[in-house]
């Protein structure tokens, strides 16, 4: 997973993030509270990922981003943020929107079986309108604005136990069951 995020944001994006040992893209919100929702192909080949991060600390949008809300951070007990973002660059774009929408199911089935009823998260041009119709009860936070040439925006995503039928409605839902693997941190 760090691999690919280092392949995307790094070196195809051309972000300037940290990269542990030239291979691995690490970075201050990658801690012991960080969760991680993974697709792995059969051979145990990283797909696609996304970071959860609880909002009761920092994290993204409330540390470095509170800028792009045009009010409040939304945070609190109940609330994550969804990051990192990442899509193996090796799919094809039938199986990358496949990869997508499982992960976006693991985390509306995630945030339920948890207790969080509101998600975050900041995407650039090319993801923001893709998030906004993923059929989801989501909103921008504030005006989009230029961060590092891409236009950038917020979004607050609401979950309640309807969400994964209103994904399922707009042909988003793909459900996999989500199996507990311990965490190896690149170090």
């Amino acid at each position: 997973m760090y691999q690919q995020r280092k392949h995307v944001f790094v070196n195809l994006l051309k972000w300037d993030l940290q990269v542990l040992d030239g291979r691995f893209e690490v970075d201050q919100f990658d801690s012991d509270m960080a969760i991680y929702l993974i697709a792995v192909g059969a051979d145990g080949r990283h797909l696609g990922s996304i970071r959860l991060l609880p909002t009761t600390g920092d994290h993204l949008l409330g540390t470095i981003f509170p800028h792009l809300s045009d009010g409040p951070v939304p945070s609190g007990s109940t609330v994550m943020e969804i990051s990192r973002g990442c899509l193996s660059t090796s799919l094809r774009a039938r199986d990358r929107l496949a990869i997508r929408n499982r992960l976006t199911t693991a985390v509306v089935e995630y945030a339920l079986a948890s207790g969080v009823d509101q998600l975050t998260c900041i995407a650039d041009a090319g993801w923001y309108s893709q998030i906004l119709a993923l059929g989801w009860d989501c909103r921008p936070l504030g005006l989009a604005r230029r961060i590092a040439g891409s236009m950038t925006g917020a979004l607050a995503i609401q979950v309640t136990p309807d969400t994964p039928r209103l994904l399922h409605e707009a042909g988003t839902y793909d459900y996999s069951p989500l199996v507990p693997a311990r965490q190896e941190v690149a170090a």
